[in-house]
């Protein structure tokens, strides 16, 4: 065999060892991932449901196998939500599992009534289950921990969208939330509170009436003030939504006389002063309503008949009264019982 011969061998087996280190090397650096892709890896989930997960987004899966395997990905992957970007490598992958460099998640606070709505919302949104969360949310040692007690512990949930990571703990979650409710009540926010002298549960407490009276944020810190005079003056708030607290009936489109008299320390129809705790998160919009109430002398609304989602105000029962009539009235006509 001659010299050229030696070195056409030479120079194919050189081109072959290339190509296949090239092929090597995109196995392990090249892109892996098809497409932008999320994945939630549960704090009870396995290796074997997380490699089910994973594969059907993955090219190189035998490169994925040999690289979890040499890093013993099956016994150190982290639970989280984890992001997959379009060009990801194997090794990218099994670091960013094995690591826990998983990505936040948007978790959005907003209209709920019952720490067990609260507790099912969050259940839906991060890793723990709703049991957990009712568990964490009515639980008396967390709540003192964090300045309240299980009762209270729902006005201290500011409405808002917020970021956690999806494996977050619910004491961990109540314990940053707590550093939330902080954040809002600016000493701005504070003196206002001068203006009613409401505690900043009793300004939630009230905010979550508001906010059950209407979602028009332009006429809320009218009808917060109308609850403010009614405080001032000694009445009885007897706000509608208090009933259908008391009651546990949301669906209720018509208060009639017997759910007046319904015996629950939420009824202010049958007692003076707010409820002990907040009826509802109220919006942002509610809590400032509260503290910006607007100064009038009015003591009644009513919704108008033209249902659309305002109300008239009355200085007067006989005012009140007519306006009442005129909601009944078309109450009526629309069948609504």
């Amino acid at each position: 065999m001659n010299k050229k011969t030696l070195f056409r061998i030479f120079l194919i087996g050189a081109a072959v060892g290339l190509v296949g280190g090239l092929f090597g090397w995109l196995q392990f650096y090249g892109n892996a991932v098809r497409s932008e892709h999320e994945l939630y890896v549960s704090r009870q989930a396995d290796y074997a449901s997380l490699t089910d997960s994973l594969m059907p987004v993955l090219r190189h899966r035998a490169a994925f196998r040999f690289y979890a395997k040499r890093l013993n990905l099956e016994n150190t992957f982290k639970p989280g939500h984890y992001v997959l970007q379009r060009g990801m490598s194997v090794k990218d992958v099994v670091k960013m599992l094995k690591f826990g460099m998983q990505t936040p998640v948007r978790v959005t606070i907003n209209h709920v009534r019952t720490p067990a709505q609260w507790a099912g919302k969050l259940g839906r949104q991060l890793d723990a289950d709703s049991a957990a969360w009712l568990r964490a949310l009515t639980d008396k040692e967390l709540a003192s921990d964090v300045g309240f007690d299980s009762l209270t512990l729902f006005s201290m949930f500011i409405p808002d969208t917020y970021e956690f990571y999806w494996t977050v703990k619910p004491d961990a979650f109540v314990q940053r939330m707590r550093r939330e409710y902080d954040r809002f009540w600016t000493a701005e926010r504070d003196s206002l509170r001068s203006r009613s002298k409401l505690s900043r549960l009793e300004v939630m407490t009230l905010a979550s009436i508001v906010y059950e009276e209407t979602r028009k944020n332009d006429e809320m810190p009218r009808i917060a003030g109308v609850y403010i005079n009614r405080l001032r003056k000694g009445i009885p708030l007897q706000a509608d939504p208090t009933v259908k607290y008391a009651m546990q009936d949301f669906g209720l489109r018509r208060i009639l006389y017997r759910h007046l008299k319904y015996p629950s320390p939420y009824n202010t129809y049958v007692n003076r002063g707010l409820p002990p705790s907040p009826i509802c998160m109220p919006g942002i919009p509610a809590i400032d309503a509260v503290l910006r109430f607007e100064k009038h002398d009015y003591i009644f609304f009513c919704a108008r008949p033209t249902f659309d989602g305002y109300h008239n105000f009355a200085r007067t029962l006989k005012e009140h009264s007519a306006n009442a009539r005129a909601y009944s009235a078309e109450l009526n006509k629309r069948k609504i019982k």
